[in-house]
């Protein structure tokens, strides 16, 4: 028995599966005892080390996805904000607007939780095994702004392109610098009906004209990012001036519900699929 254990042990440490081995001694003891058949003790280990590899892929990909410090559906504080839909954040967890290529819209005033919601619905794509990626459009226009005078851009292009997932926020807080609106154009045009997108805005789409320079490239823009998409528009004061709500101008402390232009009907062939709902808390 010594000896099979020593083999055992070798070939736990030969196949880099620490965590099993760390448990083998006590799931030895347990089937001595006869509390558990050797059938249990081999589930055991190996789900002793599978949870411990998927909790380090998780905490990696948590850190190269830009989505920490982590924000969870559960620490989302809902009675915060009423006019948010708790069961329709819920149904975009599991994930299906991912497999969709759609691209989810979280509209509302600063401090109405969209950058947590954004970062929430990322971690529950990284958990379920997709590779995700979070910038905000500042971020985004500055690396691909660098990548063009380094004759680059196809190669960020295609970074960005190979995300299941890419999550942009805080669209409309800083201005665009110039051609950066035409660089996030080619970013979408290449996602557009292949890869996901959650985005988010403190800004009407029909604002967008001028939060990216160009009311062109912003047609364009919202022609694609509305065409297979999801908005969610979030009404209420900041959560992060709550303790301080009597000292906030009350015309100020919300604003003007954000809803979208109608869409453009488009020429030629109708599209394969269209899906835009809209919720209005």
């Amino acid at each position: 028995m010594t000896q099979i254990l020593d083999r055992i042990r070798a070939s736990l440490i030969g196949l880099r599966m620490p965590k099993a081995l760390e448990s083998l001694d006590h799931m030895m003891r347990c089937l001595e005892r006869g509390e558990i058949s050797a059938l249990e003790a081999i589930d055991g280990l190996l789900a002793q080390e599978h949870g411990n590899r998927e909790g380090r892929r998780v905490t990696m990909g948590m850190k190269t996805s830009r989505l920490v410090p982590i924000k969870t559906i559960e620490g989302f504080d809902f009675s915060f904000q009423p006019s948010l839909d708790r069961e329709r954040i819920l149904a975009l967890a599991q994930l299906d607007f991912i497999e969709r290529a759609e691209v989810v819209h979280l509209l509302g005033p600063p401090g109405t939780g969209k950058s947590h919601l954004a970062t929430a619905l990322g971690v529950e794509a990284v958990r379920a095994g997709k590779r995700v990626y979070r910038a905000t459009l500042a971020e985004v226009v500055d690396m691909l702004s660098r990548a063009e005078r380094d004759g680059r851009l196809p190669e960020r292009l295609r970074f960005f392109a190979r995300n299941s997932l890419l999550i942009v926020d805080e669209i409309g807080y800083l201005p665009i610098t110039p051609g950066g609106a035409n660089l996030f154009f080619q970013l979408v045009n290449q996602r557009y009906e292949k890869g996901a997108m959650i985005l988010t805005s403190n800004r009407g789409f029909a604002e967008w004209g001028e939060v990216f320079g160009d009311p062109v490239v912003a047609t364009a823009l919202l022609d694609r990012l509305l065409h297979h998409a999801v908005v969610v528009q979030i009404e209420g004061a900041s959560y992060r001036l709550r303790a301080h709500a009597d000292l906030i101008p009350e015309h100020t402390r919300s604003h003007a519900s954000i809803t979208p232009p109608p869409l453009q009907k488009r020429r030629g062939r109708p599209p394969k699929h269209r899906s835009f709902d809209l919720q209005i808390g």
